[in-house]
């Protein structure tokens, strides 16, 4: 028992979100006096126990995690795996002792440094020197240990040239490497890290798996929240799966991938935003929705045998302006199989809003992805929409919407499976006998 450095024991974390009761027929006056009487005693009541006002005529209960058990070994590195909404950023938060559980309890013997989102613990204001020192002290590190890691704070970060500048001025890639930088130096017992590692480039990336597997190496614990599955079998030991909320599996890593990526309840083909101002974008652009069509049908489980269609609708809000769409496509192992954008030089068909000036608006763009192009298996769509300058990102939305390509049993009678490589393209083949 001694080397169990993290034990969760039931663990649970319950929200509560209001529901707004509309489309009422007819409604008294009586009933309005009444309604409003009701809401403002129960408010009342509610802040006189140090309870959260939530609004909404209904309140529901959602369990971000439910009954989740697990320890964790002094010096083991574990990664925590599963689909959007699963729960992982959430248990995170709990270890970290930044929200409370609702049920059960989480035993921490060590130190823990978070890397739970960019900038986490950051002061704004402050710069990246003075944030250093700042995080240090949080960390319980007096100034003589922060000043004797702050060099390879700077070397490893590599802003150098930033670093009496307010971090509120830094890009996201220079505050996630300052981040991480300070939160893997300081020498913590713990590391937890959220999947912050996807706003840094390729070689960052690397650098920072090969940082936390040292720190794993000299002896403390790394705690590893990622899509990526090649980082998760490289640096865990073990590997805990959630799925809405409860462990799944908690175990072996390549027992663990097997069991998240054979899981398939939460592919629907479909993901729409009727209200604007909740969906995904900005003043200038909001997205309706995002759908997979194969054979005519919206599904999460398009034929390999078919081509896939991708379709995005969006509102566009900004009169006289040029809109340009592009896709990033990534397969479960998150490597890049394909990037394509609607630009003359990527598309076969030319898209005849391209170069024009979009009127305020309703919009689809489809993006057609050949039959027999990719493997079979789950694939990630990333989404880009520009302004004019290509430069100018609008919308950047990471994994908006998975599908599951499926094996075509009728025309593979000798195979079924996955084929070697991130493609499987149908080539064109020819035997000639020359003599």
């Amino acid at each position: 028992m001694s080397n169990i450095v993290i034990k969760a024991e039931n663990l649970g974390k319950k929200y509560v979100i209001g529901h707004q009761v509309e489309n009422r027929r007819y409604v008294a006056l009586r009933d309005v006096l009444m309604n409003n009487a009701r809401v403002f005693w129960n408010k009342t009541k509610d802040l006189a126990k140090g309870k959260p006002i939530i609004q909404g005529d209904i309140l529901e209960e959602v369990w971000a995690l439910k009954d989740v058990s697990f320890q964790i070994r002094k010096g083991e590195a574990v990664g925590v795996i599963g689909r959007n909404g699963a729960g992982k950023s959430t248990l995170l938060k709990v270890i970290s002792r930044i929200t409370e559980p609702s049920s059960g309890r989480v035993t921490i013997k060590g130190r823990v440094a978070s890397l739970l989102e960019v900038g986490t613990g950051f002061h704004p204001e402050l710069t990246g020197r003075e944030n250093i020192y700042l995080n240090g002290a949080i960390l319980g590190m007096t100034r003589a240990e922060i000043r004797q890691k702050f060099d390879e704070i700077v070397a490893f970060a590599e802003v150098e040239q930033f670093l009496d500048t307010p971090v509120k001025r830094y890009s996201s890639g220079m505050y996630v490497r300052l981040a991480f930088a300070v939160a893997a130096h300081l020498e913590p017992e713990i590391l937890l890290v959220d999947e912050v590692l996807a706003v840094g480039d390729s070689e960052f990336q690397k650098k920072c798996l090969n940082k936390m597997e040292s720190v794993g190496k000299g002896g403390r614990t790394v705690f590893f929240v990622s899509h990526n599955m090649l980082a998760i079998e490289t640096l865990c030991t073990r590997c805990l799966v959630l799925d809405k909320g409860k462990s799944i599996f908690f175990g072996d890593v390549s027992t663990a991938v097997d069991t998240y990526l054979s899981n398939k309840d939460s592919i629907p083909g479909e993901i729409v935003w009727n209200d604007p101002q909740k969906a995904p974008g900005n003043s200038l652009v909001r997205l309706h929705a995002v759908r997979i069509i194969s054979n005519g049908q919206v599904t999460g489980y398009p034929a390999v045998n078919h081509d896939i269609e991708i379709q995005f609708d969006y509102w566009n809000l900004e009169a006289n302006s040029r809109r340009f769409i592009s896709i990033q496509v990534d397969n479960a192992m998150n490597f890049t199989v394909f990037t394509s954008s609607n630009l003359k030089m990527g598309s076969l068909t030319d898209d005849p809003w391209v170069y024009k000036s979009y009127p305020a608006g309703f919009f689809r763009t489809i993006c057609v992805i050949p039959k027999y192009l990719l493997n079979i298996g789950i694939h990630y769509i990333t989404l880009f929409i520009n302004g004019a300058m290509l430069s100018d990102i609008i919308i950047l939305q990471r994994n908006i919407l998975s599908f599951d390509v499926q094996e075509d049993l009728d025309l593979r009678k000798n195979y079924s499976g996955p084929w070697i490589g991130a493609v499987r393209p149908i080539l064109s083949w020819k035997t000639e006998q020359l003599d």
